[in-house]
């Protein structure tokens, strides 16, 4: 089963939690046990799981990739968001989950993130769930 999800982010750089969007895409497939594929199709954005019980982590990481790859640096891309670039392509555009028994297994304070680093945009990923 192959959904597609639409959404908006609302600033340049955010961490936008669709944990709920891929299990309920889980929930929908019917399989028990398998694996899903998050894939987003866009240069400037990526997925991670990471915390998701404290927002400061959010924000940390964010930080952390502003100090390391600024907005302003000494690059060629003329359209002034090669930064976004390096971040998605440092944090990557798919993930791969483990589905037993109908769930996803991900750690106790783990949530998975729509990483947006050149927006506000609106955005897609797709959630591919295989299994038995």
């Amino acid at each position: 089963m192959l959904k597609e999800y639409i959404i908006r982010s609302s600033k340049r750089e955010e961490f936008i939690d669709i944990t709920w969007h891929v299990q309920q895409a889980v929930r929908e497939s019917g399989i028990e046990e398998g694996v899903v594929v998050v894939y987003t199709p866009h240069t400037t954005a990526a997925l991670t799981i990471n915390e998701n019980a404290d927002p400061s982590v959010r924000e940390d990481i964010l930080r952390f990739l502003r100090k390391m790859i600024p907005r302003e640096g000494d690059y060629t891309h003329v359209e002034g968001n090669a930064d976004a670039h390096i971040k998605s392509s440092l944090l990557g555009v798919s993930l791969n989950l483990l589905v037993s028994r109908r769930r996803l297994l991900l750690g106790t304070w783990q949530g998975i993130f729509f990483c947006e680093f050149d927006g506000p945009r609106t955005r897609k990923f797709y959630v591919k769930v295989v299994g038995k």
